[in-house]
C-alpha cells in the first residue's frame, strides 16, 4: 500500500541484540457496560506483561513497538455480547482489547521476515492489540513511509490516511454523489470528530458550495470554521438545530453525512431537499442502546424520506476494498498540499487508554482520538 513518498527510517544495528524495555503493558476487557449503558473506565484494566524477545518469534515474524493506537466508536459495539455485524466480533471478558488500527516500528525480525528493523508499519488484515510490544506475522503488516519534505508525525497514518480518512473519501465519492454543475449544501453531524472533519473538507474539495458542521461545543465550532474551512456551524447543545438550519440553509440541504443518528438526524432530514442523499456513516447517539444498526427511524422521518425520495443507505468502507490504495494515495497528496488538515487528541500512556475511549464516546476529542503508549 502506498501511503506517502519514501523515507527510510533508521535504527542502530546493535539494537537487535539488546533486550527490549521491561515496561510492557496490555489493556484487558473486564466488564460489559450493558447494552443500554455508557461505557466506563472500569470496563477495562491495564496490566503489566513481559516484553517479547527474539526467542518468541519464528523466522517470518517480527516484534513491533506501538507508536500510536486508534480509538474508534465502533469499539463500543464490541463491548456487547453481540456486535450486530458480521465483520467484527465482540470482546471477550479477560481478553486483551484490540482496536481498529495502529502504527508502530519494527524492533526485531526473524531470519525470513520481509520487514527490517526500523520499518514503520501499520496493520493490513489484523486488528491492533492495545499493548506496547507484540509479536506479529510480517504478512499482517504493511510498511509505510513518511515524506522527507515535511515533518509529519507517524500519527497522520491514522488521523489522515487511516480508516477515518478512507471512510470519508470513499463515502463522499460513492454515496454523496455531489453535482459540481450546481450549488450543493452538505451538513455533517459529529463534524469535529476524525471522520466528520475530513468528510466536510473532502466535500468542499469535491464540489459542495456550502458545508455546515454540527458539533457539541463552541471551541469545536471555532475549529471547524477557522481550521477546517466549514462555512457555518451549529452547537447542538446550545442552539436549536432545526431553527439554525433554516437560517443557514434556506435553500435546503442536498447531502447529509450522518455520524450520530437520533434527534439531530431527524432535524436535518426534515430540512432536506427532494432527491437528497443521506450517507449513513455512524450512529453514535444510539451506540449505548440495544437498538439494531442502523436503528429504526421515527414514523414522521420515514415519511419525509419516502415523500421526497431521499436516498438513505448504510455505508461500509469494506464495500470498496479494491479502491482503498487509491484513496490513501489521494488523501496523502491532499495532506501534503495542505488541501486537508487534521487535528489529533492524544492521551499518553496505556494507563490512559480507558479514559481515552470513554472520553471519545463522550465527545471530548477534536479530530482523531489516539493513544501514545
Amino acid at each position: 500500500m502506498r501511503i506517502f513518498q519514501a523515507r527510510q527510517m533508521t535504527s542502530s544495528s546493535s539494537s537487535a541484540h539488546q533486550p527490549l524495555p521491561a515496561d510492557n503493558k496490555v489493556v484487558i476487557f473486564v466488564k460489559r457496560p450493558g447494552e443500554n449503558n455508557a461505557p466506563t473506565i472500569d470496563c477495562f484494566d491495564v496490566v503489566p506483561i513481559d516484553s517479547p524477545s527474539e526467542k518468541d518469534i519464528t523466522s517470518d515474524q517480527c516484534i513491533v513497538r506501538t507508536l500510536f493506537l486508534s480509538v474508534d466508536p465502533a469499539q463500543r459495539c464490541r463491548m456487547n455480547p453481540s456486535t450486530g455485524v458480521d465483520y467484527l466480533g465482540p470482546y471477550e471478558i479477560g481478553e486483551p482489547v484490540d482496536g481498529m488500527e495502529g502504527v508502530g516500528v519494527v524492533e526485531r525480525v526473524g531470519s525470513a521476515c520481509t520487514l527490517e528493523v526500523g520499518d514503520l508499519v501499520t496493520g493490513c488484515i489484523r486488528l491492533w492489540t492495545w499493548t506496547k510490544y507484540f509479536v506479529c506475522d510480517s504478512s499482517d503488516l504493511v510498511k509505510v513511509n513518511l515524506p522527507s519534505s515535511r515533518n509529519f508525525s507517524p500519527s497522520v497514518i491514522l488521523s489522515c490516511a487511516g480508516l477515518s480518512g478512507i471512510t470519508a473519501l470513499l463515502g463522499i465519492r460513492k454515496k454523496a454523489l455531489i453535482d459540481r454543475s450546481r450549488p450543493q449544501t452538505i451538513v455533517v453531524s459529529g463534524a469535529a470528530g476524525s471522520c466528520g472533519s475530513l468528510a466536510g473538507q473532502i466535500a468542499r474539495i469535491e464540489g459542495c458550495s456550502k458545508v455546515i458542521g454540527i458539533c457539541g461545543s463552541d471551541d469545536k465550532c471555532t475549529v471547524l470554521k477557522r481550521e477546517f474551512g466549514f462555512n457555518d456551524t451549529i452547537n447542538y447543545k446550545t442552539e436549536n438545530v432545526s431553527e439554525r438550519l433554516g437560517h443557514l440553509a434556506p435553500e435546503g440541504i442536498d447531502i447529509y453525512w450522518d455520524n450520530v443518528g437520533g434527534v439531530i438526524s431527524d432535524d436535518v432530514i426534515r430540512a432536506m431537499n427532494n432527491e437528497g442523499r443521506v450517507v449513513l456513516c455512524g450512529q453514535i447517539a444510539v451506540y449505548n442502546t440495544d437498538l439494531p444498526y442502523p436503528p429504526p427511524l421515527p414514523e414522521h422521518t420515514t415519511k419525509i424520506i419516502k415523500e421526497r425520495n431521499i436516498q438513505r443507505e448504510r455505508y461500509l468502507v469494506l464495500m470498496y476494498k479494491d479502491e482503498i490504495d487509491e484513496a490513501v494515495a489521494q488523501l496523502s497528496e491532499w495532506l501534503q498540499q495542505d488541501k486537508i488538515k487534521v487535528k489529533e487528541t492524544i492521551y499518553d500512556g496505556l494507563n490512559a487508554a480507558p479514559s481515552a475511549f470513554v472520553d471519545m464516546m463522550n465527545g471530548k476529542n477534536i479530530g482523531k482520538m489516539l493513544i501514545r503508549p
